[in-house]
């Protein structure tokens, strides 16, 4: 969750911003390390579910403030393509 509150730090820039792409390497690089091998494919499906709106959205927004979990959807949309 350390990493959704530094995106909702930046959830006013535009999620194409380096800031953000750099943010959405890192999320990527802790699943990597710390559970699987976070391809892009499953990063943008995990993007998809961040907006779910279930205890997932919550918790992201919780975190990072209202908005988050759209923004990091976006932000990963983005970066995976």
């Amino acid at each position: 969750m350390a990493i959704f509150t530094e995106i909702g730090q930046i959830r006013h820039l535009s999620p194409a911003a380096p800031e953000a792409q750099t943010l959405i390497a890192k999320l990527q690089a802790f699943i990597t390390d710390h559970y699987y091998t976070c391809t892009p494919q499953i990063l943008r499906g995990l993007g998809q579910m961040y907006v779910a709106g279930d205890s997932m959205t919550e918790n992201i927004d919780k975190a990072g403030g209202k908005g988050t979990a759209e923004f990091a959807n976006k932000a990963i949309e983005i970066y995976t393509k």
